[in-house]
């Protein structure tokens, strides 16, 4: 059996791990998008480090778009097996791709209009989108889900298991039983690790014993906030900004997963009176999407949620809570000097309305930008949080006055001590751990963190290395 790692080694986005089996059947777990701006990585998202033609299957461990968000191009490139997915994981896809490929095509369209008011028009310069909508039906259609803790076939030698992870709506570790060349291994894929005790989701479900375990490395060297402090923390932001200061909290926040969590901790402040009452907006097509598919499966919900429900039928809406679609809307919030709290996509800063909304409000002292999950290196995002000067998006460049905030408590990664504590169970039988989903100096780190605790055969893979195992 072989391993190559052919995204998120040494990064943090492009998740994709390639297993082949000595009779030739392979898979890949995820097939997910590089989102950054590393030279370096200029080509990752339309090559790939295998014969996408002869790839048998791909088995996902969840719906974000660093771990789906190649699948409309191999598909484009060959590829023409099934995809393994949960049921909520099928139904973000769907959106989340659409998202996507539309997200691509108007940035090629707006490249294309850069260069051809240079006079370029017919060149190696002019961009091609990685894919467009119409790339998405073709995949959608591959797709077989399979339940949480429900052993099932992608080969006769290659059964799969999903244990939920807690991460998002939907995803699960990836467990695996091989019978190869008459002797049993196991391997053990973690996707992303989320967190105990938090809200909306159960909590993670440790993967199967195995003997090679794949593992995410994102907070690898820190620990997170506890929720009662964060809730405070996010109390106490609305409530200098808006009413003290009569300004707006511009919050990133991915579509699927961070805007639901912030919008329930919000609707609890609600119920319990103590929220200001002040507009809040969710300014993202896709958010309201995706929390239509939170409400329609219930059943990844965890106990705390399921009883909140006896006493409010709707926990992701509360009065003076607005859910967005449409454009002129949204660039009425713009215009509007009202105190107020804007939710919009995308988390990192790196496309959608989110990007109008910093640079029209990152040069007002009354204001606060409110980063709430983790920034790629080399994103607008990034540049926020790590105390950029200046921002420049969408051919403006103005100064960032407005306070910043961070809170990455809210990330549905687990630090480095709920990951450690996910992994308890694999301790004494694991043979081999591959660190993959973090930047090197993380990984180092957390590698040290969990030898310090007794793990052992612990490596951090690069990009397009291989293991026989």
């Amino acid at each position: 059996m072989k391993i190559k790692f052919c995204g998120a080694d040494k990064e943090v986005t492009g998740s994709a791990h390639l297993i082949t089996l000595d009779n030739g059947f392979s898979f890949l777990l995820d097939c997910g998008l590089y989102q950054g701006y590393d030279k370096g990585m200029a080509d990752f998202n339309k090559t790939w480090l295998f014969d996408v033609t002869k790839l048998d299957c791909i088995v996902l461990s969840h719906a974000h778009i660093d771990h789906i968000g190649r699948l409309p191009r191999i598909v484009k490139d060959g590829f023409d097996g099934p995809i393994y997915a949960t049921p909520a994981t099928q139904s973000l896809a769907a959106i989340l791709l659409l998202d996507s490929a539309m997200i691509h095509e108007k940035d090629a369209e707006y490249a294309n209009k850069k260069l051809a008011s240079k006079g370029i028009e017919y060149s190696e310069e002019v961009l091609e989108p990685l894919y467009v909508p119409d790339d998405v039906p073709p995949v959608m259609e591959k797709f077989t889900t399979h339940n949480y803790n429900r052993w099932f076939n992608i080969h006769p030698d290659v059964q799969v298991n999903y244990h939920d992870s807690g991460h998002i709506l939907g995803a699960a570790s990836v467990n695996l039983r091989i019978n190869e060349n008459g002797k049993a291994r196991t391997l053990s894929f973690s996707g992303d690790i989320g967190r105990p005790n938090r809200p909306i989701l159960r909590d993670p479900d440790p993967m199967e014993r195995a003997e090679i375990i794949i593992t995410e490395s994102t907070y690898g060297n820190r620990e997170h906030e506890t929720q009662p402090e964060e809730s405070a923390r996010l109390l106490e932001i609305i409530r200098r900004t808006c009413v003290e200061q009569r300004g707006k909290v511009i919050i990133p926040a991915f579509s699927v997963g961070r805007t639901q969590e912030i919008v329930y901790m919000m609707d609890r402040m609600s119920t319990e009176g103590i929220l200001p009452r002040v507009p809040v907006y969710v300014d993202s097509p896709l958010s309201v999407n995706a929390t239509a598919i939170y409400n329609a499966h219930p059943e990844c919900y965890d106990r705390d949620l399921l009883n909140y429900l006896l006493e409010d039928k709707d926990p992701f809406g509360f009065n003076g809570l607005t859910y967005i679609k449409n454009v002129e809307e949204s660039k009425s919030l713009n215009d509007n000097q009202d105190p107020c709290v804007i939710i919009s996509a995308s988390g990192m800063v790196t496309a959608g309305r989110i990007q109008h909304h910093i640079i029209n409000n990152c040069d007002n002292k009354r204001n606060t930008i409110l980063i709430i999950g983790y920034c790629a290196p080399g994103t607008p995002g990034r540049f926020i949080m790590d105390g950029a000067d200046h921002i420049r998006l969408h051919g403006q460049e103005k100064p960032i006055l407005a306070t910043v905030e961070v809170m990455q408590s809210f990330s549905a990664h687990g630090d480095r001590k709920e990951m450690r504590n996910f992994l308890q169970n694999q301790k004494d039988i694991a043979k081999r751990i591959f660190l993959v989903h973090g930047e090197e100096d993380v990984q180092i780190a957390y590698k040290a963190y969990l030898e310090e605790d007794g793990f052992s055969g612990i490596s951090i893979p690069s990009l397009g290395e291989e293991i026989i195992l």
